[in-house]
């Protein structure tokens, strides 16, 4: 057992948090490993600096995690967290804390805590709570393999993506031997959609631009047309992974405006092109295939970022 295993195993009160624009591999690794800890007698705090996304709101526990606590903890645990940067607000309960573990699985990653658990070979954080409870002697319920089974979904774009290996599959199978419904929960927080995200989603792949002879691909959505369709920004999480789903497209990237002053942008690769290393150039992070970062909400810097991703593809 780790050090970091022993601190989370003799701690009586324990923060967890993850990353701000929480996905499902965030929430559902956050909310497996908090369940987990209070079978075993901890007292726990989940912690999302931001709103949980509505798909992923009827997991089991989701109705527990709050924006911010007070007061520190024995341990507190950064799931799926490349970055302090990436637990927005919720560091600040960190810095309370007597020791800080980070969970993670990114490549790409600026350590800052005490201890951690890092495997960047799993497909999800959610493969490697699911190990971590098993070292504790956790019992696996039905309520902690929803959960860890959508870390594993949304993680992997519903087994789509290169890091899926053996183990993968393996855990799946030992999680749905708890009876959990595979079929409703997939549906649920992957292939399901509101008509607002359906909407947009079409919206934004009709604006799709193409460069670089198709291998690269790019489109844009403004707040103003988020409000228009009385949507909100969680609506389109999955653009980016649709575009990347187009034939002969290497790169993927979707410019999402969230201020006057700053654009999200989301990028997904295939083969050998690093999204990770071009997010990292503007302060961002990520994957090898998937990442993001910020950039000054305008013209010219888009058309910069646009120029530099052309020049990863290659001839």
């Amino acid at each position: 057992m780790t050090e970091a295993e022993k601190r989370i195993l003799q701690a009586k009160s324990v923060v967890i948090a993850g990353h701000i624009h929480p996905d499902g591999d965030c929430i559902g690794s956050m909310l497996a490993l908090g369940l987990g800890l209070e079978g075993l007698g901890k007292r726990v705090f989940m912690v999302s600096y931001e709103d949980v996304p509505h798909q992923y709101r009827h997991l089991p526990g989701a109705e527990r995690i709050v924006k911010k606590i007070s007061a520190g903890c024995d341990v507190a645990i950064a799931v799926d967290c490349g970055s302090k940067e990436m637990l927005g607000g919720a560091f600040a309960a960190f810095k309370k804390s007597r020791c800080i573990v980070e969970i993670d699985h990114h490549a790409f990653r600026i350590p800052f805590g005490d201890l951690g658990i890092i495997d960047t070979h799993a497909s999800c954080v959610g493969e490697i709570v699911f190990t971590l409870l098993n070292t504790f002697k956790t019992t696996v319920t039905k309520d902690i393999a929803k959960n860890i089974l959508t870390s594993i979904i949304v993680e992997t774009s519903s087994f789509r993506l290169p890091k899926v290996r053996a183990f993968t599959f393996e855990v799946c199978r030992r999680l749905m031997q708890t009876g959990m419904d595979f079929y409703s929960l997939v549906d649920s927080v992957f292939w399901s959609k509101n008509k607002e995200a359906a909407i947009l989603s079409g919206m934004c792949l009709a604006r799709c631009k193409f460069m670089h002879h198709g291998k690269l691909a790019w489109s844009s959505v403004r707040r103003a047309d988020i409000k228009r369709m009385k949507g909100k920004d969680e609506d389109v999480d999955t653009v980016a992974d649709e575009i990347r789903s187009i034939k002969g497209v290497e790169i993927a990237i979707f410019f999402r405006e969230k201020s006057k002053r700053f654009t999200r942008v989301s990028l997904r690769s295939k083969g050998s092109i690093n999204a990770g290393k071009l997010a990292q150039r503007y302060g961002g992070g990520g994957h090898f295939d998937v990442a993001g970062c910020l950039i000054p909400n305008n013209t010219k810097e888009m058309q910069g970022f646009l120029k530099r991703a052309c020049d990863m593809v290659g001839p």
